[in-house]
């Protein structure tokens, strides 16, 4: 079977020498990209070419592309590039790489046409100013043939390297066995599922508890699926770094079976985690792990490579040991590798790495979504923008001065919008035209400053510059999925507000990228109701959810539901002592590690003192606002086994999921809120807004109760993490006992009822 390459990517390949040079100059847009070359094409002859298909072979190497323009008269072929500023500032490492494009298309269409000589012409596009330079060069065929060749063979020796890793990795795959003598109860099912959801390619969300081995459950079956499926990549995307390490620990574990498994591991990590120079800029004048990248690149991915586990440490020794970035190693491996560990923006953020490599390679590639619930809030967040007038103001006093006017373009459209503001809080049913102009404006008239000044711009005008475009890109993405609200608030006596398009239903973003994907395995231990994760994620119509058998037994965790007792926040003085005493004759019934959960860290406080007042023999450590890793570690640290105390903590919080605290570690768990987001002016409007889109039945649940009850399922999970655990959790508020709540719980629980003594005056 041939190896396909794309011209670029072969380009790419070959061609790439020099520095890595990512100083910020802003380029052409994608839509200005686009518009720059019809404009071109448009103005050449009835007879011209454009989007040209053409396609060669070399050795069993097929290389295949659109070559953008060919004008038969003149017997010329374009290379078109946009550009915004000086051209003289265009790389020569990228000049290079542009007529190496040139060559191979000209080669191709030589072939083709059995064409003696070619006219070759790189054509640079202002998109500013609209003009036209062009670089020509007249080649023989016989040239472009030996050009051709040399990049083939330069490449072909990898792509065979490639194609036998491939059939390796896939004999190897079909010979994988789960590395364990038997499966969990449940796991067998989760796995069976989630083979069939990669064999027939489509989605599937699964429902498993904590302690299932869903990692495992769902990593095991999508390889076993690649080598019929003929699938290029797997992409695990995580939530937060406990979920990538537990993947990188089942991965390990499947590899272990063979020595030098040929299963190419990446572990892939934000830029500043890994980057080893923080005060250096990312281009070769600066950074010397910049100086030469792509020289010393083709060594460094061949030594990574052979190593196969592409841990952050191992990427990091390889790419100092060859003196290059460590980040930028990383995302040229994602290109080679089976198997990508990493955050979800990495996919699904608008500028998404993996996407874009995806879409670039036309890559079959399969997804596993950990911890999925949390990618509702992670994908709205990906989809707002926000601009503060403090940070604006503070931008207009610092800019220079092509940018006074468009700055005070924009302030006295923000001054009229806040005159016409009749709340401090106001939704509108669309983005303010004049103000996005203004905007817009502005971006393009920084855009040619940063062009042509590129170095010397403060941070502040650079953070605007990409706060201001992804508001107007948002903007011109405006729907029924997100609110534009402005917000005012005082500070220090001044009136200062806030505009931000706000996303509440990420699904028209995501749908496309579910789309692109063979197949997609989303799993968490709470991920129902499927309605509402489907609706507002984007998943495709009748994507298959299912429930996993828990390992667990109702005799394990005893769980009881008070029901007479609110944690309203009107009744939350009344609520105070009743609590205390709870968890003070639960530790001393049975004494061990336990937490306690609250709606808010002021809830938190109010039970702790009154908890230390009555009770100050029992042991507690205490959940602060901002904790930084040592200080959240110290506190995870204190649930050691043989251990006796109470932590108290927030729910939603660092604690409330992620965190394994197996055996005697952790006991039992008090959980003193229904977890419902507050209730505030956003979260009313959110409301409205589902009613709109999902009916007026949902608006309450896909607002408040889904979201909450999620949090409290999350937190309960941390008490029992295996089959011989033994617990006790409390859910504390009568509206635990309404069968809407009930029905939300895990079906494995046997929920009882309890009662707390009260006092005459405190409400029941």
């Amino acid at each position: 079977m041939n190896y396909q390459v794309a011209v670029r990517a072969l380009c790419e390949f070959t061609a790439k020498v020099g520095d890595l040079d990512l100083r910020f100059t802003p380029s052409p847009t994608a839509q200005e990209g686009m518009t720059g070359h019809a404009i071109v094409v448009a103005r050449r002859g009835p007879s011209y070419y454009a989007e040209l298909p053409l396609s060669g072979d070399y050795q069993g190497l097929h290389v295949r592309g659109r070559a953008d323009g060919y004008d038969p008269d003149e017997n010329r072929l374009e290379e078109i590039k946009t550009h915004r500023g000086d051209i003289s500032r265009i790389p020569e490492n990228h000049r290079l790489l542009h007529w190496a494009q040139a060559k191979v298309y000209g080669w191709l269409l030589c072939r083709e046409r059995d064409m003696a000589e070619i006219n070759l012409a790189v054509v640079y596009f202002n998109v500013i100013t609209q003009h036209e330079t062009a670089f020509h060069l007249t080649l023989s065929a016989d040239e472009l043939r030996e050009f051709f060749e040399l990049q083939c063979s330069r490449y072909i020796h990898w792509a065979e390297y490639e194609r036998e890793h491939r059939r390796l990795r896939d004999e190897a795959l079909k010979r994988l066995r789960f590395p364990h003598a038997e499966f969990r109860s449940g796991q067998r099912q989760l796995a069976n599922t989630v083979y069939r959801a990669a064999r027939d390619g489509h989605c599937l969300m699964a429902q498993a508890t904590t302690g299932i081995g869903k990692t495992l459950g769902t990593l095991f079956p999508q390889l076993k699926a690649f080598p019929e499926q003929e699938l290029d990549r797997l992409f695990f995307l995580t939530a937060k770094t406990p979920g990538r390490r537990l993947a990188l620990d089942a991965l390990a574990t499947l590899r272990s079976q063979e020595e030098a498994m040929p299963l190419r591991v990446l572990e892939h990590v934000a830029r500043d985690k890994a980057c080893e120079h923080p005060d250096k800029a990312c281009h070769g004048d600066s950074c010397p792990l910049a100086k030469g990248f792509y020289d010393r690149l083709p060594e460094a991915r061949k030594a990574a490579l052979e190593g196969q586990w592409l841990s952050h440490e191992s990427v990091r020794k390889t790419a100092l040991a060859h003196q290059i970035c460590p980040y930028y190693l990383s995302q040229e491996l994602c290109r080679w590798s089976d198997v990508v560990v990493c955050d979800y923006n990495y996919y699904f953020d608008m500028g998404g790495l993996l996407y874009g490599l995806t879409l670039l390679n036309e890559w079959r590639i399969t997804l596993l979504v950990d911890e999925a619930h949390n990618l509702i809030e992670r994908a709205r967040s990906m989809y707002t923008a926000e601009l503060n007038q403090l940070r604006f103001e503070a931008v207009r006093r610092i800019a220079p001065s092509v940018m006074k006017a468009p700055l005070e373009r924009i302030s006295r459209h923000w001054r009229q919008l806040e005159r016409d503001q009749e709340v401090a809080y106001q939704v509108y049913p669309t983005t303010p035209d004049l103000f996005i102009m203004a905007l817009q404006k502005a971006v393009s008239t920084l855009t040619d400053h940063l062009s042509e000044q590129p170095a010397g711009n403060a941070t502040e005008l650079l953070h605007f510059y990409l706060d201001a475009m992804l508001f107007c890109r948002l903007a011109e993405a405006f729907g029924p999925h997100s609110l534009f609200d402005i917000s005012r608030d005082d500070n220090n006596g001044q009136s200062v507000s806030n505009l931000c398009i706000r996303n509440i239903v990420p699904a028209p973003f995501l749908a496309p990228r579910f789309a692109d994907a063979h197949s997609c395995t989303l799993f968490s231990a709470t991920l129902s109701p499927a309605h509402f994760y489907a609706d507002l994620l984007g998943l495709p119509e009748e994507t298959p959810w299912i429930d996993v058998e828990s390992p667990f037994s109702a005799e394990q965790l005893h769980v009881q539901a008070v029901s007479n007792l609110s944690t309203r926040y009107a009744h939350r003085d009344f609520s105070l002592d009743p609590i205390a005493a709870l968890m003070a004759r639960q530790f001393a019934e049975r004494p061990g590690n336990y937490l306690a959960f609250f709606s808010s860290y002021a809830y938190l406080q109010s039970v702790l003192d009154a908890f230390r007042a009555s009770h100050p023999q029992i042991p507690v450590w205490v959940q602060s606002r901002q904790m930084d890793e040592g200080e959240r570690q110290a506190f995870l640290e204190r649930f050691c086994s043989k251990g006796r105390g109470i932590g108290f903590a927030v729910l939603g919080g660092a604690f409330g999921e992620g965190i394994d605290l197996p055996g005697d570690r952790l006991i039992g768990a008090f959980i003193a809120t229904l977890g419902l987001p507050q209730i505030n002016p956003v979260n009313e409007e959110i409301k409205q807004r589902m009613e709109i889109m999902f009916g007026s039945n949902n608006g309450y649940d896909y607002t408040y109760l889904y979201p909450g009850l999620q949090k409290v399922v999350q937190a309960a999970g941390r008490v029992i993490r295996t089959v011989k655990d033994q617990g006790v959790v409390y859910l504390i508020d009568d509206r635990f006992n309404q069968p809407a709540v009930r029905k939300l719980l895990p079906t494995w629980w046997k929920v009882q009822r309890c009662r707390l003594p009260l006092n005459n005056d405190q409400p029941s």
